[in-house]
């Protein structure tokens, strides 16, 4: 386990825009040098929607991710990840062993709204 990072105001959490959106499509990324999904994650009208590459192949198939909600900080510089640019960095902890455990509502919220 890691120690807390370096204190920030709360400025700087108002710079990270984390939202929830809903998984409207997943594809396998065996292209990726570590095994990955493909998500496409709706935001709502406002942010509409992005795409990502993210390490949950321990927990998640592509099949029972549509239609999940998840927490993404959508603010972040577009990214490559091989052949695929990620727009978003889907949210997760790891498990004991290290694998990505998403981060999501216990409730459904509208896709868009931001954490506070």
């Amino acid at each position: 386990m890691s120690e807390p990072s370096t204190a920030i105001d709360f400025d700087d959490f108002l710079k990270v825009d984390v939202r929830v959106g809903t998984v409207v499509r997943a594809e396998p990324y065996p292209e990726a040098r570590r095994p990955a999904i493909k998500l496409w994650v709706d935001f709502g009208a406002e942010i509409g929607t992005r795409k990502s590459s993210a390490q949950l192949t321990e927990h998640y198939t592509p099949e029972v991710l549509v239609g999940r909600q998840v927490a993404a900080v959508v603010n972040f510089p577009v990214r490559q990840i091989g052949k695929f640019m990620s727009e978003i960095l889907v949210l997760g902890f790891p498990d004991t062993e290290g694998a990505v455990v998403l981060a999501v509502p216990d409730k459904t919220v509208p896709d868009g709204s931001r954490l506070f």
